[in-house]
């Protein structure tokens, strides 16, 4: 039976029939790593041999090479050992369960209070580098709260910096079928989101998604404008914005986790979105994301049509990468 998940802010909870999809969307996506590293783990767990040093050693190289981290490896490694010990197990299966187990627990350790209310409009920021998947994402995400959950929907295109930006995410909204509001390329981005949030706010819709630049090759400069675009969005709506989402492509691996470090302090980031799951075979990363950005994994990136999109959830990330 699958659990009835309830969203934050702009979610409306889930049946267990919408869940169940998401599950096997997420189930479909790992396919690349539960075949690759993560295969490797669950044979070396598939046997009733005693269990040894060079197992934790063959553990360990195998979490190292699947993007999981050092540190997060090190913590996975010496959190199942001390399961192991304590419980008194021998064979190699019974552990499978205990490193399952603390899996999970790296990323319910980053899980922050759900709110009891949701404020109208619901502000989210989407900040992360170029090349990311932001503008999919947020069209992605569009979509999600629109048809499923009947939400009303603005975006704004404030990245106007990279060339062609604007015109990509207004196409996205089209395809979305939800309103989009732009100056165009070179415009102010401050004065982009003036505009959307009056918009917003004189159209009482449900949820407001803002675009932002993503050049890290102008990291100052670009700090500097999504502090002052979070400084409009405060004064506008108190605050404001109810979520930072960060999106952080999962074939970038270790670094495009210290590429998002950049954006968690001037961004003020709240939750993380993995995109591009099913393009690698490294599904370890959500793990060095969860631990070393030390914030929500709250959406994972599953395909290319715009319903691929699916709430993350532990346990089901968890068991699909060793179903």
């Amino acid at each position: 039976m699958f659990k009835r998940l309830f969203g934050r802010g702009q979610d409306a909870p889930r049946t267990e029939e919408e869940a169940q999809v998401e599950e096997e969307q997420v189930t479909q996506s790992l396919e690349k790593s539960r075949q690759g590293i993560f295969g490797r783990i669950a044979q070396i767990f598939a046997t009733d041999d005693p269990i040894t040093e060079e197992l934790w050693d063959e553990l360990e190289e195998a979490l190292i090479q699947g993007d999981v981290g050092l540190e997060t490896t090190q913590y996975l490694v010496n959190r199942t050992k001390d399961r192991v010990n304590r419980y008194g197990t021998k064979k190699a299966s019974e552990a499978r369960d205990m490193l399952k187990a603390e899996m999970v627990r790296v990323f319910q350790d980053q899980v922050r209070p759900q709110s009891a209310t949701t404020p109208t409009p619901f502000v989210i920021l989407v900040v992360g580098v170029n090349g990311a998947g932001k503008t999919t994402l947020i069209a992605k995400l569009a979509h999600r709260m629109k048809f499923r959950f009947g939400k009303s929907i603005l975006l704004a295109a404030g990245d106007t910096f990279r060339a062609a930006a604007t015109e990509q995410l207004e196409t996205w909204a089209e395809r979305a079928g939800v309103p989009c509001v732009s100056l165009g390329q070179g415009a102010d981005s401050s004065a982009v989101v003036f505009k959307a949030i009056d918009a917003a706010l004189e159209q009482q819709v449900d949820v407001l998604i803002i675009d932002t630049a993503g050049r890290l090759q102008a990291k100052f400069n670009l700090m500097q404008e999504l502090e002052k675009m979070r400084n409009i969005i405060a004064r506008k709506i108190p605050e404001a914005p109810h979520e930072v989402l960060l999106v952080i492509d999962a074939t970038t691996g270790q670094n495009g986790v210290l590429q998002a470090k950049a954006f968690l302090k001037s961004a003020g980031v709240t939750d993380v979105a993995v995109s591009k799951m099913d393009g690698t075979a490294k599904g370890g990363i959500a793990f060095a994301i969860a631990q070393d950005i030390e914030r929500p994994i709250r959406y994972l990136g599953t395909g290319e049509k715009m319903s691929d999109l699916a709430l993350f959830d532990a346990q089901t990330f968890v068991d699909a990468l060793f179903s």
